[in-house]
């Protein structure tokens, strides 16, 4: 009998040790460590080396795929489809799925304060409209009808001709 109460304090001695033991390591992790903000890493469109990094990765998985009026997959794509996939895949951002109303968001860029992630817009008939995404240095990211996801010049002769307006998201 004073061998089991023996056994059973021990019991209780154990559970009251580890009840302490939890604790005591409980308060220790409710403590919040504060991390400067410049050590975040920022992920948003105004990251413009990120947004950059994400449409070269975008373009490397795309790359080549055929261009099809109304495609969302691999196996063909349109231009506003592919914008629409680019924002919602890289930056989270779920943009409308037509040329005509992605032209209706943000606010109007000028010519030569472009940033990586801005949408271009092109009028490549009386009622045709083409967009993609400007990377730098004049080049911008879309779904071609002739060559498929391709990287293009904006300065070259056919896009400088049809360019229309660029937008900020």
């Amino acid at each position: 009998m004073i061998l089991r109460c023996t056994l059973f304090m021990n019991k209780q001695g154990l559970i009251v040790l580890l009840l302490l033991i939890m604790s005591l390591l409980g308060g220790c992790s409710s403590k919040t460590i504060e991390i400067p903000e410049d050590t975040y890493e920022d992920r948003s469109l105004r990251n413009s080396s990120f947004v950059k990094q994400e449409l070269y990765r975008q373009y490397k998985e795309w790359k080549g795929t055929r261009y099809r009026m109304g495609g969302l997959n691999k196996k063909g794509i349109d231009c506003s489809g592919f914008v629409y996939i680019t924002f919602k895949h890289k930056f989270s951002i779920l943009l409308p799925r037509t040329t005509e109303d992605m032209a209706k968001l943000g606010i109007t860029v000028d010519i030569g304060e472009w940033r990586p992630g801005d949408l271009i817009f092109f009028k490549t008939g009386i009622f045709d409209r083409h967009v993609g995404v400007y990377i730098d240095d004049g080049q911008f990211l879309h779904a071609s009808t002739s060559q498929g996801v391709i990287i293009s010049e904006l300065y070259s002769p056919y896009w400088n001709k049809t360019y229309w307006k660029t937008k900020r998201i």
